[in-house]
């Protein structure tokens, strides 16, 4: 199998050759020093300001997004929420679960968030920031300079969800003054699903020291502590972080984020130049290079394609859910891909035209 989904996606045979081995015992020196590393190049690749620290929660992407909530606000907060899809509204829907008041943008699929979005809320005082920075739903990217910038204005506490476009897209904490950034193992850091990763600002520190979490799994408080050696309160994914550990390095070897960056877009500039003519409409024009949102014409059914391509070619492209399910699949362009992965996928695509399947 081919896979174009957006996570988990393809890994690298030296990532794979790590996770067919059995977990080695972590309490030692030795996978300190690996988590050390982790540290150093997360906040590195994000750019993050003085004195962040990362952290690493085994859970999917959703943990650390409850674990932002609940370690930094509480029913005092005032908070808006940018909800363009299915992954903004899982932000809306923790808030509301944790009674933490919020106003929602609400965004039309494929549209971006503007100006006149931030300019246009009630006139109240926010005290912080939730958004998706792409929207992964839907295939929107939305400007991180754009919401740092009203962030900054109005002394509101930002949140950013980069967890599939981290590595994929520029993403500079520190200039856009961001205070967390989540992302997750199964995305571009190619690694398999089960690990999410934090980098906190010193004032994200700061609200998680004398914030009460409520929560004893998810309490950053302590697991910045056991950062502090090298290590995490509870039993980690050994073998995912270490598998972290060595994609990392790798990414640094080659060239760093920028490197790996522009890797990604050139992948997905071949995709989106080779799709042209054929029967499909890319939903948005804000894009993240991490993947293109497809809308197939004539009224054919995006599941079928998705389910078609993965019976027959042996390609995994990205399925929706929800109301989007029958009319908008993605292809993603993160994980261990080439561009000659681009033509095999255009080939099965050609072959379903010619079969009168889209």
């Amino acid at each position: 199998m081919i896979n174009f989904t957006v996570g988990p996606v393809q890994s690298t045979e030296e990532v794979k050759e790590i996770g067919a081995k059995s977990a080695p015992y972590f309490r030692t020196p030795e996978f300190s020093e690996k988590m050390f590393e982790n540290e150093k190049l997360m906040c590195e690749f994000a750019n993050a300001p003085e004195g962040a620290r990362a952290v690493f929660i085994t859970g999917s992407g959703t943990a650390s997004m409850e674990a932002a909530v609940i370690n930094t606000l509480d029913r005092n907060d005032n908070v808006i929420v940018v909800n363009g899809g299915g992954f903004g509204q899982r932000f809306a829907d923790i808030c509301a679960l944790h009674e933490i008041p919020l106003t929602e943008i609400k965004l039309e699929v494929g549209k971006t968030l503007t100006k006149e979005d931030l300019e246009n809320l009630p006139d109240k005082k926010y005290t912080a920031l939730l958004v998706n920075i792409h929207e992964t739903s839907t295939g929107v990217h939305y400007d991180p300079d754009l919401i740092g910038d009203f962030c900054k204005e109005n002394g509101i506490f930002l949140i950013v969800d980069a967890i599939s476009s981290f590595l994929a897209d520029d993403f500079d904490m520190e200039k856009c003054g961001a205070d967390i950034m989540i992302t997750g193992s199964q995305k571009a850091l190619a690694c398999p699903p089960g690990v999410s990763v934090m980098v906190l600002s010193k004032k994200a520190q700061q609200r998680i020291a004398t914030h009460n979490s409520g929560c004893m799994y998810f309490d950053l408080k302590s697991a910045l502590s056991n950062g502090e050696r090298g290590q995490t309160p509870f039993t980690p994914a050994v073998s995912t972080l270490l598998q972290i550990n060595a994609r990392l390095k790798k990414i640094k070897a080659n060239g760093g984020r920028k490197s790996e960056t522009e890797k990604i877009a050139a992948i997905a500039q071949d995709f989106r130049n080779k799709i042209k003519g054929m029967p499909f409409e890319i939903v948005s024009n804000s894009l993240s290079n991490a993947v293109t949102p497809l809308r197939p014409r004539n009224n054919v059914s995006a599941y079928d394609i998705f389910t078609v391509l993965k019976d027959e070619y042996e390609i995994w492209v990205c399925p929706n859910g929800g109301d989007l399910k029958e009319k908008v699949f993605r292809v993603g362009h993160i994980g261990a891909l080439e561009i000659s992965d681009n033509d095999k996928l255009i080939a099965a695509l050609k072959d379903m035209q010619k079969r009168n399947l889209i």
